[in-house]
């Protein structure tokens, strides 16, 4: 048997580090040893403080997660690692795979996308992240031209801005009342505003804050028939919202969106394989690095979780499994 280490959710606000047995790998399977991985801040923290509703608990299973969301739980889906035994074509490459946060796995090998030799490990763990950008600006369907407004300056709302700013003619801007997300937004060519300067009548609005007060505030920003795009996840709580007001009368349209179907267009164009194989190959730019607020080591993330959960202003925190990362 192999043994492995691994990050479990125990009980609301509480982790520790299990000892587990693996079994060597069958037949189209691999092992893969962990270099990294990345705490995705948003939806880990809900885990975490045991927020997660009961109508969700299947919509938002890992592929590799064990136990429930009653927890105990071993969730997480963004680790970068080595294969060591599995298909003759694998072994050696650095892979990113959708599991937990835990020294090393055993996956099918059709859950393993090879890592581009350009981009460095840890960035490689924001490859989750930028698969749900990318996710975002395929339901956001953003023209040329248009004038299109982030709202939430976290990591999925700068990776979102940094693709849809891309599309020739569009006049994009961030809004974040945190001024200290000013600098990430910068390092990425990206225009911030704080929210009493926030330009209006936007066409498009992509919701990326994770508060309430955020999507209240995309509302009011749309212009006539403007598309908002709902891309925070709130968990187990309500959301009010003033759809009494101008919603109808200004024919605004709110989308929601998920990354755990291949979004707009593109669905049935594009397997997840290939959304995860772009996700990577767009981390190829050496800006993004920015985005990577931290790092800690494996054996001390029970502390770090419990941290980063209350810490709004944090981006994407790297884990280090291994000296190499």
């Amino acid at each position: 048997m192999i043994e492995a280490e691994a990050f479990w959710v125990v009980a609301p606000g509480r982790g520790e580090i299990r000892k587990e047995a693996l079994r060597q790998p069958g037949a189209g399977e691999a092992l893969v040893e962990t270099l990294a991985s990345g705490v995705s801040r948003g939806t880990e923290s809900l885990v975490f403080q045991g927020r997660v509703p009961e109508s969700q608990y299947v919509a938002m299973r890992c592929p590799l997660q064990e136990g429930e969301f009653c927890l105990p739980v071993k969730y997480g889906y963004s680790a970068v690692g080595v294969v060591r035994d599995g298909p003759q074509a694998l072994v050696g490459r650095r892979v990113f795979c959708l599991a937990p946060h835990q020294t090393r796995f055993v996956a099918p090998a059709a859950m393993l996308t090879p890592v581009p030799e350009s981009v460095p490990t840890r960035r490689a763990v924001l490859a989750a992240n930028m698969e749900t950008a990318l996710n975002i600006a395929w339901d956001a369907a953003a023209l040329p031209g248009e004038r299109v407004l982030v709202v939430g300056a976290g990591v999925v709302g700068l990776l979102a801005a940094h693709l849809l700013a891309r599309i020739p003619g569009v006049s994009l801007a961030v809004v974040d009342p945190d001024p200290g997300k000013r600098r990430a937004a910068t390092a990425l060519g990206l225009t911030f505003t704080a929210p009493e300067e926030a330009p209006r009548e936007a066409d498009l609005v992509v919701h990326a804050s994770g508060a309430p007060e955020g999507l209240r505030f995309a509302l009011t920003h749309a212009g006539f028939e403007g598309r908002i795009v709902e891309a925070s996840w709130f968990g187990d709580s309500e959301v009010a919202l003033p759809l009494g007001e101008a919603f109808h009368s200004r024919r605004l349209r709110l989308v929601s969106s998920q990354v755990g179907h291949v979004g707009g267009a593109m669905r049935g164009r594009r397997s997840h394989a290939e959304r995860m194989a772009l996700a990577l190959a767009l981390l190829d730019d050496a800006r993004l690095d920015v985005l990577l607020d931290g790092h800690s080591r494996f054996a001390d993330l029970p502390a770090t979780m419990a941290r980063l959960a209350a810490s709004p202003g944090v981006l994407c925190h790297v884990v280090l499994h291994h000296p190499d990362a």
